[in-house]
């Protein structure tokens, strides 16, 4: 189906919806596409103030031999770089910063389901990023 705008002599615009193109210029030929306001059938297409756009560009690949166990590794290591472990502290230091009690500053720890619902609704942003634990980690 495709939506014309219409309109006829008086200037009343209107919505036609046709099968395709060629129904609808069969149609005015036919003088079966009238003006729902005044009945007149010299109807004529109008230019739409919306549009669409129907191509689509491929979407890049990764090279063949992209390393994606390196890119994970350095993601790993900026984060552990540039931020602070707060554990499980992770939603009260999030608050803190959201209302300025404490200075702003890179964060990183755990938050259950149901903090993470609260800074949702608070309107705190923050992204979920599952990291590997550390050798440290592991052994305490």
């Amino acid at each position: 189906m495709i939506v014309f705008d219409l309109e006829c002599p008086a200037e009343h615009r209107f919505e036609g919806w046709f099968h395709n193109s060629a129904s609808f210029e069969e149609q005015t030929l036919k003088k079966l596409v009238l003006c729902p306001i005044c009945g007149d059938t010299g109807v004529r297409r109008v230019p739409s103030p919306v549009a669409t756009k129907t191509f689509r560009p491929e979407p890049e690949k990764a090279p063949e031999n992209f390393d994606y166990r390196k890119l994970a590794k350095e993601i790993v290591d900026y984060v552990n770089k540039h931020c602070e472990d707060v554990g499980s502290n992770f939603a009260k230091e999030a608050l803190r910063m959201h209302y300025g009690v404490s200075e702003k500053k890179n964060i990183k720890g755990s938050a259950t389901w149901e903090e993470e619902k609260m800074m949702r609704d608070e309107k705190i942003e923050f992204f979920k990023l599952p990291l590997p634990r550390t050798e440290d980690e592991k052994n305490s």
